[in-house]
Order: C-alpha cells, then structure tokens, then sequence
C-alpha cells in the first residue's frame, strides 16, 4: 500500500471515529442504554480486530469499520456509565475521573507492551487475537454490573444559564489544549527521536513509546490522593494545566534544534510538566460535563467533546504549511497559547470570586 493512501485510511478513520461517537451516544442515552451499547460497542471492536489478522484490504477495511462502529458505541457510553456513579458524590467527581484516566493508561501501557510483544514474537495475527481477547475480557466487569437508572433527585438544581456557560468553556478549553499539543507535536516528535537515538545506550527503546505513561502513573495517583482529600474548583484545576503545559513548551524552547546528550534532562523534565497539564484537563473536563449535564443526555455531551478539538485542530493545521520551516515557531507558538489562556483563566477566577452573583465557575450549593 501506498503512503499516500495509508494517510488517506488514517485521515478518515480518525474523522469517522468522531461522527461514531455522537452516533453512539444518541443510541445509548436515548434508545438502547449505556450498559447495552458498552458490550455492543466491545463486542463489535473484538470483531473488528479479528478481521484485521486477514491480510488483505478487504480484511482491513471491515476491520476498520466495524472498529469505528464499536468505538462510537463503547467509548461515550462507558464514560457516561462511569459519571453517573458519582451523581450523588460531586465532590469524588474528579478523583473519580483521575482513576479512570490512570486505568487507561495502565491498560495502554501494558497493552502496547503485551500485544507488541505478542506480535513480534509470533506474528501479528496472533497479536490481533490477544488484542480481541482482551477487549471481550474488559466487557466482564460491565455485564456483571447493574445499569444505574437516573432519578429525577439526582439531576442537580442548577440554573440551565450557569450549565450552558460552564459546558461551553469546558469545550473550548479541552479543543484548544489539545489543539495547542498538536500543533507543536513535529517539534517535540522530533525531538524525541533526537534523544532516542542520543540516549540509545542508556535508554530501551521502549522508553520512549512509553514515556508518557510512565509520568502519568505517579502523577495520577498523587492527584487521586490530593482531590479526594481537598476538593478545589474545577476551573482552577484546568488553568493550572495550562500553566503547566505552558512550562512544558518553556523548557523545549530552551533544547536547540540539534540537541546535545546532557539536554535530556530537559526533555525529560518537559514530559513530567506536561503529564501534569494532561491530569490537570482530561479527568476535569470529564468531570464538568458530568457535572452540568442533564445525566439523561450524559453520554451525546461526552461524544461532543471531540468536535471542538477536531475544530481547533484543523484551523491550526492550515498554518503547518507557512512554519513547516522554522519547526520552533510551534513551540513558541504553543506556549504563547497556554499561558495566555491559563493567565486569562486566572483572571476570570479571581473575578468571580470577587463577585460571587454571577456564578460563574463556581461550586454547586
């Protein structure tokens, strides 16, 4: 197969997987249920999986489809599912999230290791089994569990104008830190390579596939442990993941563009500080629309999330072409970006808090 049209598979496979999340939130939250769409959506991507060990086109593209189909219908309505524990717990809503984000990364992280592994050693269809295995093994926990059914107690009294500005900020600011990663990415894939090859006597090679996770865990454990203990507004969270992002970008200005062995240290502190901001939105924005959202309509809000970070990420994909060549300027470019939303974030908190009537950004009473 062609590069060309190997992107061109990509490039709708990933514009397919959005539209399927919405479509699979609809079915869940409105004709069949959360719980029933989860082992739908788990069994159709086993299925899926399957097809991809044929080695042909036609194998890979049902595989490809079918796996859109059973993403749309698995991915929203577990996070919907998940949400609605905590209805009655507002104040766990975030460590709640923070350890759903770390099993994640956890079943990332191992799965990658696990089913590459697999793969290497005994060829890629058996990879693809293990992988469809285990995706029929996660649906076990979801059948044994009891479908929470919402209350007309459990939807929170909170005005529909304070629930409609608290989602919409909620979607703008998860679009443009996504967005503001994406566009720095070829610099900071770039630089990771560099140091891949800098660091190969010192570092395995997993490493770098599997770096993220491996700041992520801590991170998310300790965070877990602080957010259980002391609850802190949402939208304070959130700035200082910008902040943190924005000292990420800082510290990968200060790397030249053929970096030096004795830079890793840099970097390497640049992914702690953005493991930081990604705990710092990710859960949160879980949180806030399950929040403000009427738990009825949970799942189509979680699939909607996808759709500003597609936005921005488009429009700052039309500027790659006229700084493909000064790879900094991204960086430079991201990090005015997140400091300037964290600063103006602050600002917004620090007024509200002044005035109290308007609402805005504040805890449930």
């Amino acid at each position: 197969m062609e590069r060309s049209e190997a992107m061109s598979i990509y490039g709708w496979f990933t514009a397919l997987l959005v539209f399927s999340q919405i479509l699979g939130a609809v079915l869940g939250d409105l004709l069949i249920g959360n719980k029933k769409s989860i082992i739908l959506g788990g069994g159709l991507q086993a299925i899926g999986i399957l097809c991809l060990c044929f080695p042909s086109k036609v194998g890979l593209y049902l595989g490809l489809s079918i796996l859109v189909l059973g993403s749309g219908l698995y991915t929203p309505n577990l996070l919907s599912n998940f949400g609605k524990l905590y209805l009655k717990k507002e104040k766990l809503l975030d460590s709640g999230f923070t350890i759903f984000h770390l099993t994640t990364n956890i079943g990332s992280f191992f799965g990658i290791l696990l089913i590459g592994y697999v793969g290497d050693r005994f060829g890629f269809q058996i990879g693809f089994i293990l992988a469809g295995l285990l995706m029929l093994l996660s649906l076990i926990p979801i059948l044994l569990s009891k479908e929470k059914l919402i209350e007309p107690t459990e939807i929170h009294p909170i005005r529909f104008n304070r629930r409609i500005i608290n989602i919409g900020f909620a979607f703008l600011l998860v679009g443009l830190f996504w967005a503001l990663l994406n566009f720095s990415y070829p610099r900071i894939s770039d630089l990771q390579i560099q140091f891949k090859e800098l660091t190969s006597s010192i570092f395995p090679d997993y490493f770098w596939q599997t770096a993220n996770s491996i700041f992520i865990f801590p991170i998310c454990i300790m965070a877990f442990l602080v957010w259980n203990k002391f609850y802190s507004n949402q939208f304070f969270k959130i700035m200082l993941g910008f902040i943190f992002g924005a000292f990420s970008f800082g510290l990968l200005l200060l790397i030249p563009e053929v970096p030096a062995q004795q830079q890793i240290v840099l970097f390497i502190s640049s992914l702690l500080f953005f493991g930081i901001a990604e705990i710092h939105i990710a859960p949160i924005i879980h949180s806030i629309l399950t929040q403000y959202s009427n738990p009825k309509y949970l799942a189509i809000m979680m699939s909607l999330i996808f759709l500003p970070t597609s936005l921005f990420r488009f429009c700052f994909g039309l500027l790659d072409d006229k700084i493909y060549e000064t790879p900094s300027l991204e960086l430079y470019l991201g990090f005015i970006g997140m400091a300037t939303i964290g600063i103006l974030l602050l600002g917004i908190i620090v007024w509200s808090k002044k005035l109290p009537s308007t609402k805005l950004f504040q805890k449930p009473e």
